[in-house]
């Protein structure tokens, strides 16, 4: 009775503080949003140079039917091999300009960051001559771009902390509902306890990484991987009986036999 008492309540500490946890963080994206900017501030960094690199890559010859741009559009052709160097060699511009450009954003009002925002959104209509002409839309360029990258980043912030949230106050409310299943349980709640020590250690020593995981990319895909598991094993539990997660312990004991605690 008594293990099965400590088992109830591990697993309940264990939902109560990961839902607490992650919803702080998810809280704290809406009360203090520049958070995000201090905590991550060298991975927006970088971010924020590849998504201008793009910027510049994607900026091409003049179009449209008229007899002006026709000719725009071949002096454009022409001259590739010159434009193709420029590009370059503002790539090179803006990177030495980031570290000027960033802390001037960081310290605008919040109106004016709304301003930013809005020309980044007729960002597409750029040409190589505004930029080569008229430096003030080069550090605009750059500055709406970090801005673009903080809100995408504090979006997939939201999203990552909520589910997170989601997922652990799902472990501890199973765990009220479904208290004769709390063996079965501690497989979701093993596998979430394992992720959240994960972000933790990379919130500590690799902020970058964890940026990685938040955003996307095969580690993103393999955290979301292992948050599905450990949902769909609760709702083996809750919905189910544990059928499946029985099983699985069950499997795991005949082939580990005393390595396994259950």
């Amino acid at each position: 009775m008594q293990a099965s008492a400590a088992r109830t309540y591990s697993l309940r500490i264990i939902g109560a503080a990961g839902a607490i946890l992650f919803a702080f963080f998810f809280a704290l994206t809406w009360h203090t949003p520049r958070w995000v900017e201090d905590f991550a501030a060298g991975y927006i960094e970088g971010r924020v140079a590849e998504k201008l690199d793009t910027v510049i890559d994607g900026l091409g010859a003049p179009t449209g039917n008229g007899a002006l741009s026709r000719y725009a559009a071949e002096l454009y052709r022409q001259n590739e091999q010159k434009i193709a160097a420029y590009k370059e060699l503002l790539k090179r511009d803006i990177r030495e300009q980031l570290a000027l450009c960033i802390p001037q954003v960081r310290a605008l009002s919040d109106e004016w960051r709304g301003k930013l925002e809005s020309w980044v959104r007729d960002g597409a209509t750029l040409s190589i001559g505004e930029l080569q002409l008229d430096n003030s839309r080069l550090v605009a360029l750059i500055q709406s771009g970090y801005l673009a990258v903080v809100a995408d980043l504090t979006h997939d912030i939201r999203i990552f902390t909520a589910s997170n949230a989601i997922a652990f106050l799902l472990l501890l409310l199973v765990s009220f509902l479904k208290p004769g299943h709390v063996r079965e349980l501690f497989v979701p709640g093993v596998l979430l306890a394992i992720s959240t020590l994960v972000c933790a250690w990379l919130y500590v020593f690799e902020q970058d990484w964890l940026m990685t995981i938040v955003q996307g990319s095969y580690l993103g895909l393999a955290y979301a991987a292992w948050l599905g598991v450990s949902f769909l094993f609760l709702c083996d539990v809750w919905l189910n009986r544990a059928r499946v997660t029985a099983r699985v312990l069950e499997g795991l004991a005949s082939t580990a036999g005393a390595l396994i605690p259950f």
